[in-house]
């Protein structure tokens, strides 16, 4: 689907660094936050099973456990040093699990969430059919399923700058709507509804993005990035070339972000794995389905 790859140990690498730094650097993350869970409102259900994939330093999950007190509520991560981080959140009134696993094979049953949820965390796993076929898997049938991810717009002012300077990849590049919405539908998911919303934060200089995205650990992990130092004089042009694009005296960085939400396949409904499609049924409801033989 993409035509691009993710160093996901860079990822991992990335994101455990900046554990410490990460809340003095997420006022995005928080204001996207906030409209992914009154998204939760078209599930009317109660959840008993959540889990919160990517959940960083764990404030997300935190708002979980509070929305749904009674909810055994999970945060898993890749990076360890997050998720110690986010012991901080989880108190002892709200307590929540904690679990370092890839996004790509949870440590999860099949088909026992209620609600799957994740902000801002797909973007770094640009294997779609394999990352939705793995959230399908444990999406039980009529549960929820609501995440963020940021689309191909985002830090597209950075992107020029860095390509103006020295034509290499600086910037991650992210996956469009369209194919997003597309593998969800593709993995089984019912009934998916996508929108996309811009947001754009403002700077004294390029030198304070450049500060936020090494705070949250948001540094580029293409697979196909120059190794090695960036020479002076490439990120002095850079800087430059940024600077030209100033709007009312501010540096922008446009942030796009895709809020997605959809319910678990129904039994028995065909979906995408490694050797083809797989339907599943509750084993009460294939006794006495086969004929005996005469």
């Amino acid at each position: 689907m993409s035509d691009f790859h993710f160093d996901h140990r860079q990822v991992q690498r990335s994101f455990s660094r900046a554990a410490a730094t990460y809340e003095e650097h997420d006022v995005l993350q928080r204001e996207v936050q906030q409209g992914l869970l009154e998204r939760l409102a078209f599930f009317t259900e109660t959840p008993e099973r959540i889990v919160d994939v990517g959940a960083g330093t764990g404030r997300g999950t935190a708002l979980l456990k509070k929305a749904y007190g009674k909810a055994q509520v999970v945060a898993i991560d890749l990076s360890l040093p997050m998720l110690r981080q986010a012991k901080s959140h989880s108190g002892w009134l709200k307590p929540f699990g904690r679990v370092c696993a890839d996004a790509h094979a949870l440590p999860v049953h099949d088909r026992s969430v209620d609600l799957l949820h994740s902000n801002l965390c797909f973007q770094w796993c640009e294997d779609l059919p394999r990352l939705f076929a793995e959230c399908v898997r444990v999406v039980r049938p009529g549960g929820f399923f609501a995440f963020t991810t940021f689309g191909p717009d985002t830090l597209k002012e950075l992107r020029q700058a860095w390509a103006e300077s020295d034509g290499q990849p600086h910037v991650a590049r992210f996956l469009d709507m369209h194919d997003v919405g597309d593998a969800m539908l593709s993995a089984g998911f019912k009934d998916p509804v996508l929108s996309v919303e811009r947001y754009t934060l403002t700077y004294a200089d390029p030198t304070g993005l450049m500060k936020d995205l090494k705070g949250l650990g948001a540094t580029n992990a293409d697979a196909s990035r120059q190794r090695g130092l960036t020479g002076k004089g490439h990120y002095r042009r850079m800087l430059e070339r940024y600077e030209a694009l100033r709007v009312d005296g501010r540096i922008p960085a446009t942030w796009e972000v895709v809020t997605a939400h959809a319910w678990g396949a129904p039994d028995g409904q065909a979906r995408a794995s490694a050797g083809g499609e797989v339907a599943s049924f509750p084993i009460d409801k294939l006794r006495g389905s086969r004929r005996p033989r005469e």
